[in-house]
């Protein structure tokens, strides 16, 4: 009986909380996109267990990368949900996710203009890969279009892309020696197939 009881608060928290998160998303969103390899989706905190060897994270969260009510993220399955870190948790579930720069560029941004009004983050990047992995046509840009824009369905405008990747594409020279031209590329493309021509974008290459 206890047990069941316990389910039906469950289910009536998850239901009151989804409630507030629809009335809450009724105002004008925000969308920042978040791209790149591993430094974007989070590696801070990570390291290997001292026993076990396997990667794990601290649990750690610093003060501007901390949850804010102004802030919701976009879940694997096209939700929006309250922010949290490891931001990326849903999306490179391949990898051990930590802190990332999403949540704390949020946080700045809000601390900066209080009036900025809610703050969409669509989290998308994939630790490990290349950049070209990311060109159009392959998987990772057209999941990167497909979040994006189910995100400016929800109601709101691009207001900007984090890109942080490279480091990748520094093992071999073919890859160097395309490095500009493909990061060119990928991103007219990304603002054509946006249809956000101006879009800005906050590269970080490492």
């Amino acid at each position: 009986m206890g047990y069941m009881l316990s389910l039906i608060l469950l289910a009536l928290l998850a239901h009151a909380t989804s409630i507030s998160c629809q009335n809450i998303l009724e105002q004008r969103l925000n969308i920042i996109i978040l791209a790149g390899q591993s430094n974007m989706a989070g590696r801070g905190g990570v390291a290997n267990h001292s026993v076990r060897g396997i990667p794990t994270w601290d649990g750690d969260v610093p003060p501007q990368c901390q949850p804010n009510p102004w802030i919701f993220k976009l879940s694997a399955d096209m939700a929006w949900v309250e922010a949290r870190e490891p931001i990326h948790a849903d999306i490179d579930v391949k990898k051990t996710n930590g802190i990332g720069p999403g949540m704390a560029f949020a946080n700045a941004v809000l601390s900066k203009d209080p009036n900025f009004g809610l703050v969409g983050l669509v989290p998308c990047a994939i630790g490990g890969t290349h950049l070209s992995q990311w060109q159009k046509g392959g998987f990772l840009y057209e999941q990167l279009v497909k979040r994006a824009q189910m995100a400016l369905r929800s109601g709101g405008a691009y207001k900007a892309m984090l890109w942080y990747q490279g480091e990748t594409d520094t093992i071999y020279k073919q890859d160097v020696e395309l490095y500009q031209g493909r990061l060119k590329r990928f991103f007219n493309d990304l603002r054509s197939d946006l249809q956000a021509p101006r879009l800005p974008i906050f590269q970080h290459s490492k």
